[in-house]
């Protein structure tokens, strides 16, 4: 299976806000870890609270997080000023098709950026969204392993 996101950049920093704007895109759906935060650290690096705050300027925001670990959770909800949402089991599409609904708005009015492409970008595809995929990040500072799979799951993108 080849998956096609509408853009695939190299992080959140080159989302072009206003192109997206434009195209009429209201609720930006983000992953959470390697996304907007280093994985597992329970906080935002500074020029991501900088970056996150130009967003909410003109966008709706939620966290569709796989992670379900309570006590993290409650520590990302505890630094941030929109909906976190974890055990969001992508690429299932529930709990982000209940937030759009919920909303009040459709999948044509959101965008799902992510750094996996067998959750994040499938899930989006899925619900029938705008996709982003982006790389982690903390790209530079990850471990063999993970660049590893990182690549092989880039093998599933179509050019």
């Amino acid at each position: 299976m080849f998956l096609v996101p509408d853009y695939n950049l190299k992080n959140i920093y080159e989302i072009d806000l206003n192109e997206l704007k434009s195209k009429g895109i209201k609720l930006f759906m983000f992953d959470l870890d390697s996304t907007i935060m280093v994985s597992k650290s329970g906080k935002y690096l500074p020029e991501t609270v900088e970056w996150l705050n130009r967003v909410k300027q003109d966008f709706q925001i939620v966290v569709l997080s796989n992670n379900n670990r309570k006590e993290y959770l409650d520590k990302v909800r505890a630094i941030s000023d929109f909906d976190v949402l974890g055990s969001s089991a992508k690429p299932d599409t529930k709990v982000a098709s209940e937030y759009i609904e919920k909303c009040g708005l459709t999948p044509k009015d959101c965008v799902l950026v992510g750094d996996r492409p067998l959750t994040d970008i499938l899930c989006g595809k899925r619900v029938g969204c705008m996709t982003i995929l982006v790389g982690s990040i903390n790209a530079e500072n990850e471990g063999i392993p993970t660049r590893f799979v990182r690549w092989l799951e880039r093998l599933t993108i179509k050019k």
